[in-house]
């Protein structure tokens, strides 16, 4: 395909932002925030949202990685409109299947004076990254004739950005505004590797141009590379797309968010028991403050945050990612389900802790749904389901409920018969024998039916009270749990 042909495909007059991740491994927060934000910005303009992916530095690779990307994308509801697995009018959308282009633009740019071939031995890890030393680069200085005599001979070269010695260069970002940089302050930069293969800061700036795109979204980290980026699109004569830099996500006010650290990807959010509406709901709102009348809203549904989504409202200060906040907003989530959403979702929870299958899991999801922050909360609060655990008498002691291990057996005895003689073992069967058994025994409900949980569960604390508790363990097992716990009480 020719230059001529590649620009007459660019897609033109709407907004197109790109999510374009290299596949190293899990989708980390950061990176998460990213992609949403710029979905957002595609979906808010009524744009197209186009995946990339940019396998260039193929030191990095991780086998799975895309599909880790895809899949990701996908639970979080981010439907991309163009990219690798659907296709689209400027494809490929791989870097690596893109590796022709890079080339003939690289070219183009010498023939403009912008770029230059570079003979000098550096090493590998400057040429992958880009790195090396300010000082003058003998090679910038060679006719264009010495140039491709050398070339011609078969001496091995990349190609550099040529950057003007002298003036200054200015770009604008949405939250950072206007920053100007001193030309002879930046480095003439690779542009593509030894192996034709470019380096991420060509690649990015020739794919956008070439897919139109009209918002760039990335890392704070990239605002010291964006004036080489402006320098190549006026080169080129492109029109420069609109820039978005968004702050870190930190773990604490000194450290940003790092695997390496332990901090949790997006996979390792959901396996603790986090749920995507909440996790993305939270990851919107980690540097970008929604405006207007909804200044004061937290809760937001997909949709939502495509109608209030505004770049305006992107800070350039650092986002703590808390821990805390986030179990707020899943709980908040898991109490706004409907119960049988909810039961679907606890099911596997409910599954790890209980195997009886007489125990109704229907109805402990019933239990837990209040009383629950995260799912993987929910084996630690119903293990006591399966099999009673060893327990010590002082939790028949209770100042609130007016319970001694003394008072307490007095209890158990008289609940004992009580429930053997219900006929039904309905909730409401379970409560008529309880709740008046109290008032004949002349104490609270409490007293009566805190040693019955007690004798039941093995536990302090628990999802639901004496009479759901006993409704799912069923009769024979409430029964034979109230005995032990009676003689419990009387060997004491």
């Amino acid at each position: 395909m020719t230059l001529e042909e590649l620009e007459a495909r660019i897609p033109r007059g709407k907004v197109r932002t790109r999510f374009a991740p290299s596949p190293t491994g899990y989708m980390h927060v950061g990176n998460l925030r990213t992609a949403l934000y710029t979905w957002l910005i595609a979906r808010h303009g009524g744009g197209t949202f186009v995946l990339r992916i940019e396998d260039t530095d193929q030191n990095r690779l991780v086998e799975g990685a895309t599909e880790v990307i895809y899949r990701t994308l996908a639970e979080c509801g981010l439907d991309h409109d163009e990219g690798p697995d659907i296709g689209g009018p400027v494809g490929p959308y791989v870097q690596s299947e893109r590796r022709e282009l890079y080339g003939m633009y690289a070219r183009l740019l010498a023939d403009k004076g912008a770029a230059y071939r570079c003979f000098c031995e550096k090493c590998a890890a400057e040429e992958e990254t880009g790195a090396f030393s300010r000082e003058e680069d003998p090679c910038r200085a060679l006719t264009r004739a010495e140039s491709d005599a050398k070339a011609a001979a078969g001496e091995p070269y990349v190609i550099r950005q040529k950057i003007p010695r002298e003036g200054s260069t200015t770009f604008h970002d949405v939250s950072f505004g206007d920053i100007t940089v001193e030309n002879r302050e930046m480095d003439d930069q690779v542009l593509l590797k030894r192996d034709g293969l470019p380096t991420y800061n060509f690649a990015n700036v020739v794919d956008d141009h070439l897919m139109g795109i009209t918002h760039v979204v990335r890392g704070s980290e990239y605002l010291a590379s964006a004036p080489k980026y402006n320098l190549l699109y006026e080169a080129f004569g492109w029109e420069i797309p609109e820039y978005v830099h968004c702050s870190p996500v930190m773990r604490d006010a000194h450290n940003k968010m790092s695997k390496r650290h332990g901090d949790p990807s997006y996979e390792d959010l959901i396996a603790q028991g986090y749920l995507t509406p909440a996790v993305l709901n939270y990851v919107a709102l980690l540097g970008w403050s929604p405006r207007g009348e909804l200044a004061e809203k937290e809760f937001f549904t997909l949709p939502e945050l495509v109608e209030a989504f505004d770049v305006a409202g992107i800070s350039k200060s650092p986002a703590i990612f808390d821990m805390e906040k986030l179990t707020y907003f899943n709980a908040a989530y898991l109490r706004a389900m409907t119960p049988e959403a909810f039961a679907d979702a606890a099911a596997p929870y409910i599954q790890r802790a209980v195997k009886n299958p007489d125990v109704s899991a229907s109805e402990i999801a019933g239990l837990l749904q209040a009383r629950c922050e995260k799912l993987s909360d929910i084996p630690g609060k119903i293990d006591f389901f399966d099999a009673l655990p060893e327990y010590d008498i002082t939790l028949f002691t209770n100042k609130k409920s007016k319970t001694t291990p003394e008072v307490s057996k007095a209890m158990l005895e008289a609940a004992l018969p009580a429930l053997e003689a219900v006929p039904d073992w309905t909730l409401e069967a379970i409560r008529d024998a309880l709740f008046p058994l109290a008032g004949a025994l002349g104490v609270k409900n409490a007293t009566l039916l805190w040693p019955v949980r007690i004798a039941v569960s093995g536990r302090a604390v628990t999802p639901g009270g004496a009479v759901e508790l006993c409704h799912i363990l069923g009769k024979a097992e409430t029964l034979r749990r109230l005995r032990s716990g009676l003689a419990k009480l009387s060997e004491s």
